[in-house]
């Protein structure tokens, strides 16, 4: 049985092995490349308003400087077997590796794949070269599938994915309640914990204001009360990660990295990390007292 590690230890280790979640917007990239450095992977959102494209184009951009990309491969938003196909082609051929799969907003579905799971057996069926696939896992609840039906879902796409990554999360409590779930039901996937970056209440509306207002309702949907818990006075980030990296330290919960939703604030969200990691290094060589 592995021994827990010490929580300055899992600290260091989660924000060394932290990825990015951004949106492809139009200058999102160049600020990537700008502030961001290539050590740090990238994860490209999917969005109905924008569709597939946005997120493919962002990602090639990236994956052509040197950075390790994952799509956001929105089931609904695919059409069929034939775009799967091509996007496997395209990616594959920029040397993509790594993909997440969640079923995804489009209401209706584009086309044949209603679930994220069906895109995922489709897939297995495809040679393909991702040789990391993301899946879902929902903490803080989805706002409209029971958490009973999502760590089934878990169960069910565990044989087609390397990880869960979750939503984000603001609970560090009800995580390790959650990834203790999760590993009863027999779930054995390692974790990787969504956590939103240290981004300012003024800056996360102007985001919401550039994805476009049907977008934003969809996201304040997905996330209840997101922008309140991230700005009231309890939340902090520095407090949180603290929290989770004391969770990542016992490795019977599986809890292996850090997801960062940046909104597109990448350049304040590297600030951060480089801070935190710095004090995290600092307190693991600092004499006892």
């Amino acid at each position: 049985m592995m021994s827990n590690e010490l929580p300055t230890v899992a600290l260091t280790r989660l924000l060394e092995g932290a990825r990015y979640e951004v949106m492809p917007t139009p200058s999102v990239t160049g600020a990537v490349l700008e502030h961001v450095p290539p050590t740090v992977p990238v994860t490209v959102t999917a969005a109905p308003s924008k569709g597939l494209e946005a997120t493919v184009e962002v990602s090639l951009a990236l994956a052509a400087e040197g950075f390790h990309v994952v799509p956001h491969l929105a089931a609904r938003m695919v059409t069929g077997r034939d775009e799967l196909l091509s996007l496997v082609d395209r990616l594959g051929s920029a040397g993509v590796t790594s993909v997440f799969v969640p079923g995804g907003d489009a209401d209706p579905p584009a086309g044949d794949y209603a679930s994220a799971l069906a895109l995922l057996e489709d897939l297995a069926t495809i040679e393909h070269p991702f040789t990391h696939v993301g899946i879902t896992g929902y903490p803080e609840s989805h706002p409209t599938i029971d958490d009973d039906v999502t760590v089934q879902s878990m169960w069910d796409k565990r044989r087609y994915a390397t990880h869960i990554v979750s939503n984000m999360t603001f609970d560090a409590e009800h995580l390790g309640t959650w990834a203790e779930r999760v590993r009863r039901r027999g779930v054995t996937l390692p974790v990787i914990v969504g956590v939103p970056g240290p981004v300012d209440r003024t800056k996360l509306l102007g985001m919401a204001t550039k994805i476009g207002v049907g977008e934003s309702l969809r996201f304040l949907r997905k996330q209840k009360s997101v922008f309140a818990r991230i700005a009231a006075p309890g939340f902090s980030t520095d407090r949180f990660v603290s929290r989770v990296a004391a969770l990542a330290a016992n490795p019977a919960l599986g809890i292996e990295g850090l997801h960062l939703f940046t909104f597109n604030q990448v350049a304040v969200v590297e600030a951060w990390r480089q801070r935190m990691l710095s004090e995290a290094v600092s307190a693991r060589v600092r004499p006892p007292a």
